[in-house]
């Protein structure tokens, strides 16, 4: 990302010609920005999402534990918390990326990061981590919070480690979108508020989908969400509503797709150069 001369302001982002240690340090600076930037209030970002899924465990837990039968001798506890843990990582890993990028913008200090010789694909680089960074650590919070209520075998690790990468890049990836396209805060919070919430909340984070009728069923595989969801849980359970395989590659798909999007909206620097 360079300047152009004649006060135009800042230049599409390109691959600057650099030697390797060069760009590796300005993506490490970056990188370090953004993890500063939600670790500094760790309270807000990690803390207070932690809560709120441990509140969601003690009340639909202590209701429908007794009440709900999901895939035979699973208790429903059992079942809720990989969903409370893929939710949480997906929402935070979006609001890391896409509310660091709406902020630079709306305050102008974007131009910084705009200024230096970095390529759009560190830019990419150190904002997706950044989300994937946060969505992580939530998701190792929740987990740990909701242990003594329910401990948990995790019977293919693997399989829940690669849902728990995807899911948190993919949303990096449309956070940064987000950001990109909302030009003030209130989009962005609509952005978030009749889109990903409620595609989170119903990907059979608190149902199975076998529980519904046939259309809403038909109706839920079209959540893409629905995969990250059920993938993760069969990480940790063995058990699954879709085969595992199948829902991997298509949200591997959907992580480069979304990817090159993302890529070409920084290598345009569209809505990023005013």
């Amino acid at each position: 990302m360079t300047a152009e001369r004649g006060g135009a302001g800042p230049a599409p982002m390109t691959a600057v010609a650099l030697r390797p240690g060069s760009r590796l340090v300005g993506f490490a600076t970056l990188l370090y920005k953004e993890l500063l930037r939600f670790w500094k209030v760790g309270f807000q970002t990690v803390a207070a999402p932690v809560l709120a899924a441990l509140l969601y465990l003690l009340i639909f837990g202590h209701v429908l534990e007794q009440r709900v039968q999901v895939y035979g001798s699973i208790s429903y506890t059992a079942f809720l918390v990989p969903g409370l843990v893929m939710m949480s990582m997906l929402q935070n890993a979006f609001a890391n990326s896409s509310s660091s990028l709406i902020q630079s913008r709306v305050t102008g200090n974007i131009v910084f990061v705009l200024l230096p010789p970095l390529s759009y694909l560190e830019f990419f680089g150190a904002y997706l981590a950044a989300a994937v960074a946060r969505g992580l650590a939530v998701g190792v919070g929740v987990f740990a919070a909701t242990v003594p209520f329910v401990p948990l075998q995790i019977v293919h690790p693997l399989w829940a480690v690669a849902f728990a990468l995807a899911g948190c890049a993919i949303l990096g990836a449309m956070g940064m979108i987000a950001g990109i396209w909302a030009e003030k805060f209130d989009q962005l919070a609509a952005f978030q508020s009749f889109l990903i919430v409620p595609l989170t909340f119903l990907a059979g984070v608190f149902y199975s989908i076998h529980s519904l009728p046939e259309f809403w069923q038909r109706a839920s595989r079209l959540n893409p969400f629905f995969y990250l969801v059920d993938g993760f849980r069969y990480g940790f359970l063995g058990v699954a509503d879709a085969d595992p395989t199948a829902s991997l590659a298509l949200v591997g798909a959907s992580l480069l797709l979304l990817s090159a999007i993302t890529l070409a909206l920084l290598r345009s620097g569209y809505r990023l150069r005013y």
